[in-house]
């Protein structure tokens, strides 16, 4: 039989009606424990959780207690999986708990992590205020490094050997700089050969995964996502998510049992709802992107717009994001004539377009990032990165696009 495809499989991979009294729709397994059907059973389903064994062909592992499975965690974890062909998949309570489990899981004092500039705010705060001060080194790069030339000094130079992690936001938020996966891939590879060390390689995928963009078929060895985002889409819920190879989603799963930084079944089972209609919206969400951006590049007061494939972007972005992805997605940036007043005009005016942050999300939002998200980022470094105070991002939603353009054109009067 041909294999179906994931916007099929959502409605029922992993699910199977007897369990819950034939419901079509798997129910909430709000609860705390399991039963065991035997004693024996109980001795295989922990030896299996904590590792002591390997499981057999087509084996299960048994439940336990929901800070180690549970059937709307298994479920959901199972369905992510299949977006981008994963081995594994493991969901959080949010996506900086997400992202936060990836950096204690591989990098300890005296390690290097390489991360590019900018990334998401919280990232850069956990890493600025918390990493670097338990010993982690912090080395960035940007869009424009180049980096072939990088590759060859990390493999002559000793820091080479102390680089654990290779992380990259990609599109960045809020820029829409693209990050060329493939020379990380080969980046990772270079460094092991030449330090003989482990590598490992994690993508935020969050703008464009996991329907526009496959981290691992770069080289990557995590995608991973705010799900409060596009995975949910309904603003309805806080959750983070990690898709990868079993070794390493193995070492995350571990850590996270510990942490105890697991999505609850409720979130699970809300995320797994959200999946359903996963291509169905974002598909939608890029197409007004697309018409939006149009009429941002004609108004006379924007000077300009940060969205991926656009030429003003340059030719090198244009060509890596051709290459590793099949949409510029929902997340427009845009400077607008007269710095940060003439932006909080236009955010205050705003009216059908919601001022808050977040993004991916059915309703479009609009925020400041140089005084909201990335307040944290120093404003030299942030100017150095384009990221200025005369900067809106849109997160589209799926209204109507005339209605959309309309309400940013009315916002933009009177500057």
């Amino acid at each position: 039989m041909k294999k179906m495809k994931p916007e099929s499989l959502m409605m029922t991979h992993g699910y199977v009606p007897e369990w819950s009294e034939n419901a079509v729709k798997c129910p909430i397994y709000q609860t705390s424990t399991f039963v065991f059907p035997t004693a024996e059973s109980g001795k295989r389903f922990f030896a299996l959780a904590y590792g002591k064994t390997e499981a057999t062909k087509d084996e299960k592992p048994g439940l336990i207690y929901s800070r180690l499975n549970n059937p709307n965690l298994q479920i959901l974890e199972e369905r992510l999986s299949l977006w981008e062909d994963a081995q594994d998949a493991a969901v959080f309570e949010s996506g900086m708990s997400a992202i936060s489990t990836v950096f204690l899981t591989f990098l300890k004092p005296g390690d290097r992590l390489l991360i590019s500039n900018p990334v998401y705010g919280g990232t850069h705060h956990f890493v600025h205020s918390y990493l670097q001060s338990i010993g982690v080194h912090v080395e960035h790069f940007t869009a424009e490094t180049d980096l072939k030339s990088l590759t060859e000094e990390l493999c002559a130079d000793p820091r080479g050997a102390e680089i654990k992690l290779i992380y990259a936001e990609t599109p960045a938020n809020p820029t829409n700089a693209v990050i060329d996966m493939k020379l990380l891939g080969e980046m990772k590879i270079a460094l092991i050969k030449a330090h003989k060390t482990e590598v490992k390689m994690a993508i935020d995928n969050t703008y464009l995964g996991p329907i526009w963009q496959k981290p691992m078929d770069w080289g990557a060895d995590m995608s991973c996502y705010s799900a409060t985002k596009f995975l949910s889409g309904h603003s309805d819920l806080i959750a983070g998510a990690i898709t990868g190879n079993k070794e390493s989603l193995l070492a995350i799963k571990s850590l996270r049992t510990f942490l105890g930084n697991m999505a609850s079944p409720n979130t699970c089972w809300l995320l797994t709802r959200s999946l359903e209609t996963l291509s169905i919206r974002m598909n939608r969400q890029a197409d007004n992107a697309l018409t939006v951006v149009k009429f941002l590049q004609n108004h006379n007061l924007v000077t300009r717009v940060y969205f991926p494939g656009l030429d003003s972007q340059g030719d090198k972005q244009v060509s890596i994001h051709r290459r590793q992805s099949t949409s510029a997605g929902a997340m427009i940036s845009f400077d607008v004539k007269g710095g940060e007043e003439s932006a909080f005009h236009v955010l205050n005016k705003l009216s059908l377009i919601k001022l808050a942050v977040s993004l991916g999300s059915n309703e479009s939002l609009a925020q400041h990032p140089f005084h909201m998200t990335h307040a944290d980022m120093p404003d030299e470094e942030k100017k150095s990165l384009k990221l200025t105070d005369s900067m809106i991002r849109l997160s589209i939603g799926i209204e109507d696009p005339e209605d959309l353009i309309q309400d940013l054109r009315q916002a933009m009067e009177g500057l």
